[in-house]
């Protein structure tokens, strides 16, 4: 059954927001932090709850933090846990806790059917198509062809791009394992990793996380025009 609006928890440390817009709509469901040492996705979202971000039609969900054992350590993973993002789709009774938090994780994804779920990380390696593997300012997909909502938010992005290094390019990179591939195998959503690149100055890396967001619900029908230059898109 969805959740009801507000913030409910999936475990003690793990809040997710949700947010209902006046209007029917389609849902969205962005997180980040799933790997604890790529935190500018974390701020990004947890900036835009305090800004007030709220759709104007159907539903969003946000998770500001998957793993904070592992965020609180600045590690890719809990000291001596696994990595979260290569546990889905979980088990409720497994030993591990990375296990059990995918379980509820994608329970919630059954539960809510989202059209859109984006996964905020960022990458040590800038983008350069002759090297594998390197993510740095991407838009990371796992079906073929691209998704046009992914075509269309690269050239919003690079339109609103202040130097020719945030370029943004689309990446074709399917991993059966990660958390992003098991969701779109499960409900068939536009599922995307937003990775940017660790070379720019974190403040700057929030920004584009911001905008990446902004765009995205933008694109995917759950946040209107006005609200995407509010909340740093460009419309």
């Amino acid at each position: 059954m969805p959740l009801s609006p507000g913030i409910h928890y999936l475990t003690p440390t793990v809040p997710i927001h949700v947010l209902d817009a006046p209007e029917p709509g389609p849902v969205a469901l962005i997180q980040a932090g799933i790997h604890g040492d790529e935190i500018a996705g974390v701020h990004a979202l947890e900036e835009l709850l305090e800004a007030g971000l709220h759709p104007q039609r159907g539903r969003l969900l946000v998770v500001p933090t998957m793993n904070r054992p592992a965020y609180r350590a600045r590690q890719r993973a809990a000291p001596g846990g696994l990595d979260l993002n290569r546990c889905f789709p979980g088990d409720a009774g497994a030993p591990e806790r990375e296990r059990r938090l995918a379980r509820r994780f994608m329970d919630l994804v059954l539960d809510e059917r989202p059209a859109l779920v984006a996964t905020l990380h960022e990458s040590m390696k800038r983008y350069d198509p002759a090297v594998t593997p390197s993510f740095g300012q991407t838009l990371v997909y796992g079906v073929d062809p691209v998704p046009p909502l992914v075509t269309r938010a690269v050239a919003r992005l690079n339109d609103a791009r202040q130097s020719e290094q945030e370029a943004w390019s689309p990446l074709y990179y399917p991993v059966a394992t990660s958390s992003t591939e098991v969701i779109v195998d499960a409900i068939g959503c536009v599922g995307i990793c937003v990775e940017t690149w660790m070379g720019f100055e974190e403040a700057r890396r929030i920004e584009m996380q911001k905008e990446v967001v902004a765009i995205l619900l933008d694109e995917i029908g759950v946040l209107g025009e006005m609200n995407v230059k509010s909340f740093g898109g460009e419309a």
